[in-house]
């Protein structure tokens, strides 16, 4: 099993200054411990994972990937928040890319497909690992569904004029229906086409979610 790249684009002045050229390659070595520490956090488990292992793979030094992180569960806890991020700003761009509900639907149930036909591990590590007893590990994980709800939900209430509790309710069914279904599809080795999965879910969410009333615009 192999690190998933984690894309680095900055934008290069014509001409950089020497500290711009000490942060750019400071955060290139960050996102490649971040994608070392990912492979070898799905791996091997929060527990058993070692900062050798993942300095070794990152292709840093042990003293260097402690200059950086304190320390294990501090890496842990940054690798988690960049695939909560990924996902989460993948659900609410998905929500912006459209203003018909059925699309926007169809969008934010896709986002979830995305991420774990992309970014495989990180899904993993987020919602498919034996999440360690470590409180701040399980806030964090417990917040990756809940600000996907608190953004399908904020879409809803805004179109339907639902109240926020009717608008959660739905919002946390289309979320849990999208995550399950994206978690089914890859634990059977994406056996039908990834379209026909969303296809089916997407069926399953639009029957309730299309007898929302809209919020009159007059």
């Amino acid at each position: 099993m192999t690190a998933e790249p984690i894309e680095y684009e900055p934008t290069i002045p014509s001409r950089p200054s020497a500290k711009f050229v000490v942060r750019a390659r400071r955060a290139l070595r960050r996102r490649r411990a971040l994608a070392a520490a990912t492979e070898v956090f799905v791996a091997r488990g929060f527990h058993a994972a070692t900062m050798d292992e993942i300095a070794h793979r990152a292709g840093w030094s042990k003293p260097i990937l402690y200059k950086e992180f304190s320390g294990k569960l501090e890496l842990y806890l940054a690798v988690l928040q960049h695939h909560i991020d990924a996902l989460t700003d993948g659900v609410r761009r998905a929500l912006h890319s459209t203003t018909a509900n059925r699309d926007r639907v169809r969008a934010a149930i896709q986002a979830y497909f995305d991420f774990v036909d992309h970014e495989t591990q990180g899904f993993r590590l987020v919602f498919d690992a034996n999440v360690p007893s470590e409180p701040s590990i399980r806030w964090r994980v417990g917040r990756a569904t809940d600000d996907c709800v608190t953004a399908v939900s904020t879409a809803v209430a805004h179109d339907s004029g639902l109240s926020p509790n009717r608008s959660r309710m739905l919002a946390a069914g289309l979320v849990g229906a999208s995550q399950f279904a994206a978690q089914h599809w890859l634990d059977t080795g994406r056996a039908v086409p990834k379209a026909d999965a969303i296809a089916a879910v997407i069926t399953l969410c639009w029957g309730g979610l299309s007898s929302v009333p809209l919020q009159s615009t007059q």
